[in-house]
């Protein structure tokens, strides 16, 4: 047997197995020793010429719908292999990466921070830049630490630890960071021109992170990170409704969501360009 490719989504590997059996190539499906991914094997040495390019082929594509129609037409639906429980869950438990345990910790102590001295002592040093307060640089990036509320930091804290740690894990704490600055940079001061210093959250970054996962995920499987395509759904139908305000009076920082997400999608573009030429 020849190994192929550790793919992150079993699914998507599947999809691609389907697809060769049709062609009379036999691939095996192995789980990784860490649990986090798929391995292809190639039965018949012979084909792997023929294998390698279909595989090239795939990895451009692999939502194409000719290989979703060929699990379809397969007709199976018990595959030997063993896809973890809950993806999130395994995201949630297993240790993070430093940038990750880092800005959770500085979110967490800077909301300790607010309940003790009061949001407004805090926004005084920590709120986007007024006019002549632009020579503080941290204030570029520093209201993503704010938050208002327990469920505002939860919430951000944690869809922030199920997507950041799968970068930092699978890509790195410096693709990370490149998204966490530049994604908090563009969705700050977008917020700004609506709010002026008045908003804070990670949720910027967040929105920037679902984006990135999703696409890389989609277009890249090899690269270990995934996001089911309904949350990116979710994602959008959120912006729809802070847009149309029915939620009554809670603030919704729409501009940070918007701008994150986009900055997010064109940053994971530029990244797969490869694979989408």
């Amino acid at each position: 047997m020849v190994y192929l490719i550790t793919i992150a989504n079993p699914r998507i590997a599947q999809s691609f197995i389907d697809y060769m059996a049709a062609r009379d190539i036999e691939l095996t499906m192995r789980a990784t020793r860490e649990g986090r991914g798929a391995e292809l094997w190639l039965d018949d040495e012979s084909k792997l010429a023929q294998t390698q390019a279909e595989l090239e082929t795939f990895m451009r594509d692999p939502m194409n719908k000719r290989y979703l129609a060929a699990s379809w037409e397969s007709g199976e639906t018990d595959s030997p292999f063993r896809y973890p429980a809950s993806h999130a869950f395994s995201n949630l438990v297993t240790p993070a990466g430093p940038l990750t345990i880092t800005i959770t910790v500085l979110c967490a102590l800077v909301f300790l921070w607010m309940q003790i001295s009061g949001t407004d002592a805090v926004m005084d040093y920590l709120a986007w830049p007024q006019p002549d307060q632009q020579g503080e640089l941290w204030r570029w990036i520093s209201p993503v630490f704010l938050h208002f509320g327990l469920t505002h930091i939860l919430m951000n804290l944690a869809l922030w630890w199920y997507l950041g740690g799968q970068v930092e894990k699978q890509l790195g704490s410096g693709r990370l960071l490149v998204i966490t600055l530049i994604s908090a940079l563009v969705s700050c001061w977008s917020q700004s021109f609506f709010s002026g210093s008045s908003f804070g959250g990670l949720s910027g970054v967040v929105f920037a992170l679902i984006a990135y996962v999703w696409y890389t995920g989609a277009r890249n499987p090899s690269a270990g990170i995934y996001l089911p395509a309904a949350m990116m759904v979710f994602s959008v139908l959120w912006l729809v409704i802070g847009y149309f305000d029915l939620f009554g009076t809670m603030p919704i920082a729409n501009m940070a969501h918007a701008s994150g997400l986009a900055t997010g999608l064109l940053m994971a573009v530029w990244d797969n360009r490869r694979r989408t030429a």
